[in-house]
C-alpha cells in the first residue's frame, strides 16, 4: 500500500488501539467505524497509486470536511499503524548475494554463505562486524508477506469459503477443459496425494515470478522480482483477478 512499507511493532498499546477501532465510529453520528474508514482509504490509495504525501493531503482535507471531533487517521503512518495488528505484516529475510540460501532457520546466525562463502553483509570493517548484527546492512533482502493470515480471513467469510470449494462442489464436469481441475495434471496430483485431495478446502496454488524495472528505466542496473500466487480453487475467470492474487515475496535488486 504505497511506495514505502512501514513495519509497525506489535506493542500492547497498538493491539489495544486496533480493538478500539472496531467499535469506534469516525464521528458521533456516523455509521462507519474508524477501522472501516482506514481500510477504505488505504484501498483507495493503493488502487490509484497515491503517494504518501498525496494521501496525507487527502486526510488533512477530510479532517476539515468532517465534524469535529472525529477519529479519522491524521496521516499515512497512523492509517497503516491501524492495520499492522491485523496480521498484514511484512518480514525482511536476509539472502545470500548469489542466491544460494536464505539466512533463516539453521542459517539465521551465519555471517557468510556456507555454499559460496560470500559475506552476508555489505560492511567489511572488523569493528562493525563485531557490533550488533541487526545494525549491519545486508547485501540482499527478501521481503516476505505471510499468506496464512490472508487465507484465514478468506475462510472466515462464508461467501469466500464457499468459493474456495467451488472446484469440488459446483464445477461442471462434462469432459470439457475449462479449468485446471479438468486437466490430467490435477487428476495425477489427486491420485498421488490422496490425503491432500480428500480435503476439498486444501488450496492449489499457481506460482509465478518475473523481473521488472520499478523506476521505468530499462537501462537501469536495479531490478526487482515480485513473486505472485494465484489460487486455482476458484472459478477460472476469477483466478487472475487482482483481488484474488497475492504477492508473498518481493526480491530486490540490483540484480
Amino acid at each position: 500500500m504505497g511506495a514505502r512499507i512501514h513495519r509497525c511493532k506489535k506493542s500492547e498499546e497498538v493491539r489495544a488501539d486496533e480493538k478500539g477501532c472496531e467499535d469506534t465510529t469516525v464521528y458521533q453520528s456516523s455509521s462507519v467505524t474508524k477501522l472501516e474508514a482506514g481500510l477504505l482509504l488505504l484501498e483507495l490509495k493503493s488502487s490509484n497509486g497515491m503517494t504518501d504525501k498525496g494521501f496525507d493531503d487527502l486526510l488533512t482535507l477530510l479532517q476539515k470536511l468532517l465534524p469535529n471531533p472525529n477519529e479519522l487517521p491524521e496521516n499515512t503512518y497512523k492509517a497503516k499503524q491501524m492495520i499492522c495488528p491485523m496480521g498484514l505484516e511484512v518480514q525482511k529475510i536476509h539472502a545470500c548475494h548469489n542466491d544460494c540460501i536464505l539466512y533463516r532457520d539453521d542459517y539465521k546466525d551465519l555471517d557468510s554463505c556456507p555454499v559460496c562463502k560470500t559475506s552476508r553483509y555489505k560492511c567489511s570493517s572488523a569493528t562493525m562486524m563485531k557490533g550488533d548484527r541487526n545494525k549491519r546492512p545486508p547485501k540482499k533482502v527478501v521481503w516476505y508477506f505471510p499468506i496464512i493470515p490472508h487465507l484465514k480471513r478468506w475462510f472466515a467469510n462464508a461467501e469466500m469459503a464457499k468459493l474456495m470449494r467451488w472446484h469440488a462442489e459446483d464445477r461442471l464436469v462434462d469432459g470439457k477443459l475449462r479449468h485446471p481441475a479438468d486437466g490430467s495434471q490435477w487428476r495425477a496430483i489427486n491420485s498421488r496425494y490422496n490425503t491432500f485431495a480428500s480435503e476439498i478446502r486444501n488450496i492449489r496454488f499457481g506460482l509465478s515470478t518475473d523481473g521488472m524495472y520499478p523506476f521505468n528505466m530499462v537501462s537501469s542496473k536495479h531490478n526487482t522480482w515480485p513473486m505472485t500466487v494465484c489460487i486455482y480453487n476458484i472459478l477460472p475467470w476469477l483466478c487472475m483477478k487482482r483481488m484474488y492474487l497475492m504477492m508473498p515475496l518481493l526480491i530486490l535488486g540490483p540484480k
